[in-house]
């Protein structure tokens, strides 16, 4: 891997949640874990050897995700590769010192690979989005894309997600061009990154108390609100049975059904920046 001048290093964002730290199983081979303010998933039965890690978490996590996922399989070795819903600074602060560590190979949609190979940076966050905290910080999170074009993949054009069996990748752009979700018909376990979270991500407190309802993507750094409203519809019609997103806690069963259901239909309330709504 190449020298990166867009790294993390002096990244340091004092938020945690009470959730900070802890994981748990969503059904056997799907897993999350809470780094500060966001998740990250494994895939892979408990003790397996056949793994993958969804999303890298905050900077300076690298060691702390190694150690996780040791506690889920018992042993210090790589996965098999690292996938992507999206690039943004929290879904991949700990990627380039992972790479360091891990020679596996890492994919995401076609459309977020100009922002982790250096091409292009993401817009600054929109402090005006919503009156809570993390909002008005939000110009001052790194927003810029990273290297990791010796590693990074375009996900199979046929829907498949490599390494994970029975799995399809969705393309639910919105939060960012490429953002994608991953679900599995035979359960209906939906991991849905950031298309749609379950914690108002907006309010420092509600997320460091990890006050659990369901809500859009963080509104800050949405760049394209039509496109996440058909997102969610789409992820909504596949009615899915357990939901495990970036932020907030999983949802399951009829809470999961009526709350997705009730963000579609009252999207322009519950989602949308009070600033771009029509009413």
């Amino acid at each position: 891997m190449k020298p990166l001048d867009n790294d993390f290093s002096q990244t340091h964002l004092p938020f945690f949640s009470v959730k900070s730290g802890e994981g748990r199983e969503v059904c056997r081979d799907v897993y999350y874990w809470t780094n500060q303010i966001v998740n990250v998933c494994f895939y892979g039965g408990s003790g397996s050897r056949d793994w993958v890690l969804i999303d890298c978490g905050m900077p300076h996590s690298k060691e702390k995700i190694m150690e996780a996922a040791e506690a889920r399989f018992g042993h210090g070795g790589k996965p098999k590769a690292i996938l992507l819903t999206h690039g943004h600074f929290d879904h991949v602060g700990a990627l380039q010192p992972l790479l360091e560590e891990w020679d596996v190979p890492v994919y995401a949609h076609q459309f977020e690979i100009p922002y982790l190979n250096g091409e292009k940076d993401y817009p600054k966050g929109d402090p005006t989005a919503d009156g809570g905290l993390v909002s008005e910080l939000s110009p001052f999170y790194p927003h810029h894309g990273i290297d990791v074009s010796e590693s990074v993949r375009m996900l199979p054009e046929n829907g498949d997600v490599p390494f994970m069996p029975g799995w399809k990748w969705i393309h639910t752009p919105g939060h960012t061009p490429g953002h994608v979700s991953f679900y599995r018909e035979g359960d209906g376990v939906l991991i849905a990154g950031d298309a749609f979270v379950t914690v108002k991500q907006e309010s420092l407190y509600r997320v460091m108390v990890q006050k659990k309802e369901i809500s859009g993507p963080p509104r800050y750094f949405t760049s394209d609100w039509e496109a996440a409203e058909a997102s969610v519809g789409k992820l909504a019609a596949l009615h899915p049975k357990t939901a495990v997103t970036g932020h907030g806690e999983m949802l399951k069963g009829g809470e999961l059904e009526r709350s997705l259901q009730t963000l579609v239909d009252r999207f322009d309330d519950w989602a949308l920046p009070p600033n771009r709504r029509s009413h």
